[in-house]
């Protein structure tokens, strides 16, 4: 789409722009051929630096634009960049692309069903059911159990493990809402990356991404039923146990432990080689590292287990 055909989309006057826009990107990963957004004024200092085309922006804000970006002004950025997300979505199929390419040694039931685009390694496993979408691409010695769902344009690494029920590559939970409460679809426009020798328990799901990947490092182990919320990064060598959940955007370093049922909330940075006990909840970044938790709001687990003595000693 060019510039001008964005600007009448979202009501804006900005004359004649042929400028071609390829795709919508974050502030501080957009290039010269994105369009970006700002909707909350702390991302000041990333519209400085952008590299975007332009950038959807409330008029009170254009002043921090960087010369050359072009101004989208509208009156609720957010909603309309959630307008605009659609316009940007990849078709759910692709019904022109090549067939489905297997490699050799690769096992794939009847009853699985490869969409067009999609490749499969060597000595792959592709188990009853699973359907495997547009564009996918599935490493080496990857065993895949009845009845997961892969979406379009996901990336699954070599002697991965993803067991039944998983799906990879749902839509993330993203809406903007207007003064009346009506709700607009952000468009999920990213996708969901796994590295090699990860292991994915049953009825897991993992949220594609806004704009770029939700990641999955190499080596990690997911439990089963577990949320992973759009953008989050699973570090390397992460253990998650059953029914804990992590917010959008929620970067997780190596080696951590989350027990059963703990929670990350969204945008929150934790450092590596931590331990979270189960029923956690995470309601801040980690700088640290090496340190146990447990509780909510989280804090230290001596001092929880403190807590709790006193607690008890206080009804008998």
């Amino acid at each position: 789409m060019t510039l001008q055909e964005i600007a009448s989309i979202l009501g804006c006057e900005i004359g004649v722009n042929t400028t071609l826009i390829s795709g919508m990107n974050t502030l501080k990963n957009a290039s010269g051929s994105e369009v970006s957004f700002i909707a909350n004024s702390k991302y000041i200092k990333e519209i400085q630096n952008t590299q975007a085309a332009a950038v959807i922006i409330d008029a009170a804000l254009v002043e921090h634009l960087p010369s050359g970006c072009i101004a989208l002004i509208v009156e609720h950025p957010y909603w309309s960049m959630a307008e605009l997300s659609k316009y940007f979505a990849p078709s759910i199929e692709e019904l022109n692309a090549a067939h489905a390419a297997v490699g050799e040694g690769s096992s794939v039931s009847l009853k699985a069903e490869l969409a067009n685009g999609c490749v499969i390694g060597k000595n792959c496993t592709i188990m009853a059911n699973v359907y495997v979408g547009a564009n996918v691409r599935i490493g080496d010695n990857t065993i895949i159990y009845p009845n997961v769902t892969i979406y379009r344009d996901c990336v699954v690494g070599s002697e991965c493990i993803i067991h039944a029920g998983v799906v990879i590559g749902s839509d993330g939970f993203g809406f903007a809402t207007n003064k009346r409460g009506e709700h607009k679809k952000i468009y999920q426009n990213g996708n969901v990356v796994i590295e090699d020798d990860v292991e994915i328990g049953s009825n897991t799901a993992i949220d594609r991404a806004v704009f770029g990947s939700t990641k999955i490092k190499k080596g990690a182990r997911l439990d089963n039923l577990i949320q992973i919320g759009h953008n989050c990064e699973i570090g390397e060598y992460c253990v998650l146990v059953s029914q804990s959940g992590f917010a959008g955007s929620s970067i997780i370093g190596r080696n951590n432990v989350f027990g059963a049922q703990s929670g990350v909330s969204g945008h929150l940075e934790i450092a590596a080689f931590n331990t979270f006990a189960a029923r956690t909840g995470v309601t801040k970044s980690v700088k640290e590292s090496g340190k146990t938790f447990a509780g909510f709001p989280f804090m230290d687990h001596k001092l929880w287990l403190k807590i709790q003595g006193k607690l008890a000693r206080l009804v008998k």
